[in-house]
């Protein structure tokens, strides 16, 4: 299509070139005449008109092909103004059928950034309310109790566990746990989160060091009182654990406080998390589990002998029923070599013919004639 605009274009400026040309001629013819005291003669008066008839003629015939010229590139350039509409239509349809499809995906994103704007909105209000319900020393100790309720519940039957259980010096731990032997293992829930806080919340090195003092404190102390209160010889067990319901406040203690943690230890009270009393919460259920199975193994003994009995019975009554498959089949084998033979004999008489002249046979017996008897006789 530009190809041909470019054509129409040459032509156009070709033929404005040749009218050009003409006009520069007549002009030419013109002052020449004038040139020559304003009198010319015939021949070139009659040239002239010649000169002026071809140049009609040829203005005519350049008109004519200016016009058609102007049509073609008219009707060109309609169908190019035409195909360019088209196109833009069709470009600006598919940008739009893309700007919708982005809007679209956009407002997708949008509502999952909003819902996960929401989920931390009520995160922040959830870590808040934790927040508020650790500042309180009873709410606190609550929520350990709570934890490690759940955990052992989880774990173990409810004929296994028993939460403020008494002791014989009166005592209450938080959760005993029953072992085969009747002693139980004491688990207490009451760390003393108040001087892990002051740790935390510690600006200078100066209060991080008071702190840190205090919490040490706080630990022998409790760790002391697990000791003396629930560790009674011959009643529990010879180890207590202390719960701490976190993960990281664990970590923490081991990181900074691993002597006070080997010093709990060489007091018989062993600190867990929620991992490491989930830990020992399946090897208690092993232990029961071993328990078990060694008080029935008396009664799987006898179990066992009585199973052999009756399998030995069994195989006996099993040779029996041999035996008398064995009679039955000795039987029917007889059954059926009596009916061969009655077979064969019923074919024999069948296949029997009868002969009117023929002498009796001298295996058959005669029958006896019976004279008879006269009148008086």
């Amino acid at each position: 299509m530009t190809d041909n605009l470019l054509a129409l274009a040459g032509a156009v400026l070709i033929v404005v070139a040749g009218l050009a040309v003409l006009a520069l001629l007549a002009v030419l013819c013109v002052r020449t005449l004038r040139r020559h005291d304003g009198v010319a003669p015939e021949s070139d008066i009659a040239a002239l008109v010649r000169l002026q008839a071809d140049t009609a003629v040829r203005i005519d015939a350049m008109r004519e092909m200016l016009t058609g010229g102007q049509a073609d590139l008219q009707r060109a350039v309609n169908e190019r103004l035409d195909s360019v509409t088209q196109n833009l239509g069709q470009s600006m349809t598919t940008t739009r059928q893309h700007t919708v499809d982005s809007l679209t995906k956009l407002n997708e994103r949008l509502a999952v950034i909003d819902g996960a704007q929401k989920n931390i909105t009520d995160l922040a209000s959830q870590v808040t309310s934790l927040q508020s319900v650790l500042a309180n020393k009873q709410q606190r100790g609550a929520f350990g109790q709570g934890r490690m309720e759940f955990i052992v519940q989880d774990g173990l039957p409810k004929s296994c566990y028993e939460f403020q259980f008494t002791l014989s010096n009166r005592n209450r731990p938080d959760c005993v746990i029953f072992f085969p032997d009747q002693r139980p293992l004491v688990i207490d829930a009451k760390f003393p989160l108040e001087a892990v806080t002051a740790f935390r919340d510690a600006k200078t090195d100066e209060e991080r060091k008071q702190a840190a003092a205090r919490l040490r404190g706080d630990i022998a102390k409790h760790v002391g009182d697990i000791a003396e209160k629930y560790l009674i010889p011959g009643e529990t067990q010879d180890l207590a654990l202390m719960f701490v319901p976190s993960e990281s406040l664990y970590a923490d203690l081991h990181d900074g406080f691993d002597d006070m943690v080997q010093k709990a230890f060489r007091s018989k009270v062993v600190i867990v998390s929620p991992s490491l009393l989930m830990l020992a919460i399946h090897v208690i259920q092993s232990i029961q589990k071993d328990a078990r199975m060694r008080e029935a193994a008396d009664q799987i003994h006898a179990e066992v002998g009585h199973l052999m009995d009756d399998l030995k019975r069994m195989q006996e009554r099993v040779l029996k029923l041999q035996q008398h498959f064995g009679q039955a089949n000795e039987d029917v084998r007889q059954i059926l070599i009596s009916a061969e033979k009655v077979e064969k004999r019923g074919t024999r008489i069948k296949d029997v013919e009868f002969d009117q002249s023929a002498a009796p046979a001298s295996n058959v017996i005669p029958v006896p004639i019976v004279p008879k008897l006269q009148a008086g006789e």
